[in-house]
């Protein structure tokens, strides 16, 4: 009952707050123009939308869960975590936050941009999280107790990386934050089992599936406002830290994730290959842009999206070590898959042109 009144109470709560952080984006006009007629015409527009749209959806998200958070902290801090842990985590939010405002009012240059999440991610490391041991898919652990550098490094690629696929998926409406409400439902699910029990962990995990399903309300195609620079890489950020927080599920959720992060690496390195730098080019590319070009609706392609978040996600409640080894290569199979199939579906277009 107690996880059921967080779920329907930060439901409720996130949906009032985006209500007035709608209301303030347009009322300091912090909103997101439509592309120009002439950049859709030459191919370089990547939005969407045909109207101006309200940002700072990602205010909402971090107020609700961390208000949520910082009420009910003694199930947060009633196992393993302390303060130092809750203020890390929070200050990392609260960088990524203010970077997103900055970008959302002044669009920031891409070389700036990435400050503010290296930022949060430090704020974390200094807060005292850290990654302990990993487990190993042929068995066994590796322990990274003493080697407490290693152990920072992997988090902050374990973040920047999931920060920057939440940011490059956020191209249709409710992609983000419903990716993220099926990664928080997982990872509550997962600490929950008898094997992996973690109430405090299912507490933050079920807090963060009620507040974007609660912003979902208004993200849902068409969608009324949207996450923005910062709540694009809060989302990634919330669900990466719980990740590590649970005891380094990190193939959990990267099993949730799964398509969007190599979904990110393909763009990467299609980018390089052409000389492009990957983090400064935009394109429509990127595999929901492409599900809508055979013809897919907003919500048929978000739909697809879920449906895969959800059968890996839910595959990895089931399966030991090696079998979410065997999962990941799976994912990456299909990815391949994927990239030879619009290659080719590419390659008759040219033809018949």
């Amino acid at each position: 009952m107690f996880y059921f009144f967080i779920f329907s109470s930060s439901f409720l709560t996130a949906i009032i707050f985006t209500l007035l952080v709608k209301r303030l984006a347009i009322y300091f006009k912090i909103l997101d123009q439509p592309d120009s007629l002439q950049r859709n015409l030459a191919g370089l527009g990547r939005k969407i939308h045909h109207r101006p749209i309200p940002l700072l959806g990602g205010l909402a998200i971090f107020a609700t869960f961390f208000l949520f958070l910082f009420v009910f902290h003694q199930r947060f801090l009633a196992g393993n975590l302390h303060w130092s842990h809750l203020i890390g985590f929070f200050i990392g939010a609260l960088i990524i936050i203010i970077g997103g405002f900055l970008d959302d009012k002044y669009k920031l240059s891409p070389r700036y941009q990435i400050i503010f999440p290296l930022l949060a991610s430090l704020a974390l490391i200094f807060g005292g999280v850290e990654i302990a041991r990993l487990t190993n898919p042929f068995g066994g652990f590796l322990n990274l107790q003493n080697l407490k550098i290693f152990s920072s490094s992997l988090i902050i690629i374990w973040l920047l990386g999931m920060m920057y696929t939440t940011k490059l998926l956020d191209g249709v409406d409710g992609l983000v934050p419903g990716m993220t409400a099926i990664g928080g439902f997982i990872i509550f699910l997962f600490t929950l089992t008898t094997r992996y029990y973690q109430p405090d962990i299912a507490f933050a995990a079920i807090l963060l599936t009620g507040v974007c399903l609660g912003f979902l309300v208004f993200n849902w195609h068409p969608a009324k406002i949207f996450l923005g620079e910062g709540g694009s890489l809060l989302t990634g950020y919330l669900l990466g830290v719980l990740a590590i927080i649970s005891g380094s599920k990190i193939a959990i959720a990267l099993l949730i994730m799964g398509i969007p992060v190599l979904d990110v690496v393909w763009i990467i390195i299609r980018r390089l290959i052409q000389g492009k730098n990957p983090f400064q080019f935009a394109d429509r590319q990127h595999l929901h842009h492409r599900l809508l070009s055979l013809g897919l609706g907003q919500r048929s392609t978000v739909l697809i999206f879920y449906f895969l978040a959800l059968i890996f996600g839910l595959s990895g409640l089931f399966l030991q070590s090696r079998g979410k080894f065997l999962a990941l290569l799976f994912l990456l199979l299909l990815m391949l898959l994927i990239v030879v199939g619009f290659w080719f579906i590419d390659d008759r277009r040219k033809t018949r042109k």
